[in-house]
């Protein structure tokens, strides 16, 4: 699907501020009400628009301790890969998981209440995963950008 001008200002809109209407919408891109829902319809079903979510204040909610782990596996197997990626994925803790290059298999961002909390996960849940050769954390010292708007 090719974007034009009007689609990304309008996914610039919705990724400000999603609850929006289509009237509101409709305004700020000059276009009828009924133009912006059928522009927003098309990018949700071509899924430009994967979902909507609600960003939530991570120190309101006492969870603002960061920590990003580097995990490097015994083998590079397919079995060890799946069998890694599918454990990851049910740990609540870990916000973002990627495959990466270089020294570490993998990065994960894991988002806990404290220090105390971040050891518990790693001793109860990270190291458990089979095929985990080790593991090398840091810990976030203060957010200087966080963003999840895409520039399109």
């Amino acid at each position: 699907m090719v974007l034009d001008d009007i689609d990304k200002r309008l996914l610039q809109l919705l990724q400000n501020d999603c609850k929006q209407t289509t009237k509101a919408l409709s305004n700020v891109l000059g276009l009828s009400v009924t133009a912006v829902y059928e522009r927003v319809k098309k990018l949700e079903n071509n899924n430009v628009i994967d979902r909507y979510v609600a960003l939530v204040n991570k120190t309101r909610v006492e969870k603002d301790f960061i920590a990003f782990c580097h995990i490097k596996l015994v083998k590079h197997s397919q079995d060890y890969v799946i069998k890694f990626e599918r454990e990851v994925k049910k740990l609540d803790e870990v916000l973002e998981c990627y495959h990466i290059s270089g020294d570490y298999d993998y990065i994960l961002k894991v988002l806990v209440s404290d220090v105390k909390e971040f050891r518990e996960f790693m001793v109860n849940k990270l190291t458990n995963i089979d095929h985990i050769g080790s593991t090398h954390s840091m810990f976030m010292i203060s957010e200087v950008k966080h963003t999840t708007g895409i520039t399109v």
